[in-house]
């Protein structure tokens, strides 16, 4: 295996060369996947609003490192099926898709890498179905014990309000129809390039704070025609799948009550930008920190804090993940 160094001086135009694209049938709909390179499997899953193709400097790099980098497009998003309904995007619903995808890997084991969403995913995969994780590199989303006494919207009503964006993404269609009046583009451009700091939120009116006289400019990591190809699919697909996974918060709170309490029995090493807006979240840092993400993740083996980095980590210092991600998944 070569160094991981120096990996992202590639040209923009070979980002996507060698990289294979398949639809497999997983749990009941079609999911597109993008791989590349033959070894044991780094599975990468991405999260709110992206695609596989957050991964890229991610696939090439591993294949190149002698793995099999796999990165799906995840139910609700790109070119992977979006069902209508809100149940179907329960925590069972998406972690059926991944067992399912493993399993038409035709291996025993993953490498898990998850970032926001994905992340959520993964902690998931790893308290359901540990004997398929070898090991879990998550970037920006710590483990959350469910609490038995509140249900996740309540308590985040009560905590951050009704413009806490999780909130705002409740009502079905409401969000959807604001998002239109923004455009996708401006919509997506807004996302990737906020760094304000603590909970987010989205009032009612311009919630996305968007002028339209004043233009985003897009971070040195992202460029229009990374834009373009998010821009494509998601005027095709739409926001609705997305943002049905947070409408399915509460009903993965009634889902995982046999979990309450339930250790987290993978290897974990986590990542997060201390200018992460999850990592700034009021009783996060005290969380991470002090011993209650080791009392719930007893396999915990470090903790990274990237300094300067904001959410979108593994697009913002791609060299440095790779490097964390190696260096951790190599010993095991």
């Amino acid at each position: 295996m070569e160094s991981v160094n120096g990996i992202n001086n590639h040209k923009e135009e070979r980002e996507m060369e060698g990289i294979k694209h398949r639809v497999e049938s997983v749990n009941g709909i079609k999911m597109h996947i993008a791989e590349k390179g033959e070894g044991p499997v780094v599975l990468f899953l991405h999260g709110f609003p992206e695609l596989w193709y957050t991964w890229r400097h991610q696939v090439q790099a591993f294949a190149k490192l002698g793995y099999r980098a796999v990165a799906p497009d995840l139910r609700g998003y790109g070119d992977t099926d979006a069902p209508a309904s809100i149940a179907s995007y329960s925590c069972h619903h998406l972690v059926g898709d991944l067992v399912a995808l493993v399993r038409s890997l035709g291996v025993a084991q993953v490498y898990v890498v998850g970032h926001d969403w994905g992340a959520m995913l993964a902690w998931y995969l790893c308290l359901f179905r540990p004997d398929l994780v070898r090991a879990f590199v998550c970037l920006t989303m710590p483990f959350r014990p469910r609490n038995p006494k509140m249900k996740p919207v309540e308590t985040l009503r009560a905590f951050y309000g009704d413009d806490y964006y999780m909130c705002r993404f409740q009502e079905p269609g409401e969000m959807e129809q604001e998002m239109a009046e923004c455009g996708t583009e401006r919509v997506l451009k807004k996302i990737l390039t906020d760094r304000n700091p603590g909970p987010p939120r989205i009032p009612k009116g311009n919630g996305f704070r968007i002028c339209p006289n004043t233009p985003l400019a897009l971070p040195f990591w992202f460029t229009e025609e990374d834009l373009n190809y998010y821009v494509q699919k998601f005027n095709k697909k739409g926001f609705t799948g997305p943002l049905n996974y947070y409408r399915a918060l509460d009903l993965n709170w009634e889902l995982t009550a046999a979990w309450t309490g339930a250790k987290v029995g993978v290897p974990v090493k986590f990542i997060v930008g201390d200018q992460d807006m999850i990592y700034s979240t009021p009783g996060m840092k005290e969380y991470i920190h002090g011993v209650g993400f080791k009392r719930d993740v007893p396999l915990l083996e470090e903790v990274v804090i990237v300094e300067g980095a904001g959410h979108f980590i593994n697009q913002e210092r791609a060299e440095d993940i790779n490097t964390y991600i190696l260096d951790f998944i190599k010993k095991f």
